[in-house]
């Protein structure tokens, strides 16, 4: 599958047309419309804008199970995920910050 096909299938299984697309990941219309028109790829930048408008990441993206729905997170998800990548200076100051507003 290539990536306009996946980015086809992403948007009709939310119902977006190519416009709705291309508002709800802040890009022109006639950005999107030129991919398509020329079948070309978009760039890094065009795609990542894309994949937030999906609420994935590009790993998601090209993973083979990216055509499944997209995952939904809960608040505390969302903080399991961001504490994940942090250092380990960086987990001990928002453990101390938690710890002072709790």
């Amino acid at each position: 599958m290539t990536i306009l096909e996946k980015i086809d299938a992403l948007r009709e299984e939310r119902g977006w047309s190519v416009n709705n697309l291309a508002m709800e990941a802040m890009l022109t219309q006639s950005t999107l419309n030129n991919l398509y028109t020329r079948n070309a790829e978009p760039k890094i930048s065009t795609l990542r804008a894309i994949c937030g408008a999906f609420n994935i990441t590009l790993s998601e993206f090209f993973a083979d199970e990216s055509l499944e729905a997209p995952k939904t997170f809960n608040d505390e998800d969302e903080l399991l995920a961001r504490y994940s990548k942090l250092t380990g200076a960086q987990k001990k100051a928002v453990i101390q910050l938690l710890r002072s507003i709790t």
